[in-house]
């Protein structure tokens, strides 16, 4: 089974994709190992920072490298907090800073549970080569408080499309069906069926 490993360092997002890809990939992430280089994200867009991190890690691993970049757009913010969503209240901010920072702004304007969506841009690199990036987004509105303690970031105050609980409330299984990231997975593994890594 190929090994792939991904450009980052956050445990839950780690958890989701190798869940994801099971079977298909042993998968890692940068714990451990603490030379693999800081990249900072200095795209203007999801793709641009994912490119960003697969590449450098990419160069680092020397092998397949996969980076993912999301986050959550709001219509009424002019699709803030974006690329910027793990830094929304600052370089240091905690998932509550963001939420609450989030409900802040929201506060001050007239929407009613605005529309939103998570967005997912996972890029495939190997040797310091960008071999791919494939895209998902999932759809929803976001509540006008916290609810439930499960998934990470703004899981808590986003309600997908077409159901009655949050993200945060959603089972894992329930979730990984129907997100952003699973989306962009999806995609990934059929582009893997079509392009066997062995070949490439």
């Amino acid at each position: 089974m190929p090994r792939l490993i991904l450009a980052t360092r956050n445990a839950h997002k780690t958890a989701e994709i190798a869940t994801m890809l099971a079977g298909v990939f042993e998968v890692i992430d940068l714990h451990g190992q603490p030379d693999a280089p800081e990249v900072e994200e200095t795209g203007e867009t999801f793709a641009d920072n994912a490119a960003l991190k697969a590449l450098a890690i990419s160069r680092f691993a020397r092998g397949w490298a996969l980076a993912d970049d999301s986050g959550l757009e709001v219509d009424v913010l002019g699709r803030e907090p974006g690329v910027r969503s793990a830094r929304f209240a600052g370089e240091d901010a905690t998932d509550a800073d963001n939420n609450a920072l989030l409900l802040e702004k929201l506060a001050a304007l007239p929407a009613s549970m605005p529309t939103a969506r998570f967005r997912c841009v996972l890029a495939l690199a190997r040797d310091g080569d960008l071999i791919a990036t494939f895209d998902g987004a999932v759809e929803g509105r976001i509540l006008p408080a916290v609810h439930g303690g499960g998934g990470f970031g703004y899981d808590p105050l986003f309600l997908p499309d077409g159901h009655d609980r949050s993200f945060g409330e959603l089972p894992a299984e329930a979730k990984n069906a129907i997100s952003h990231r699973s989306r962009a997975l999806a995609k990934f593994r059929a582009w893997i069926a079509d392009h066997p890594l062995d070949g490439l």
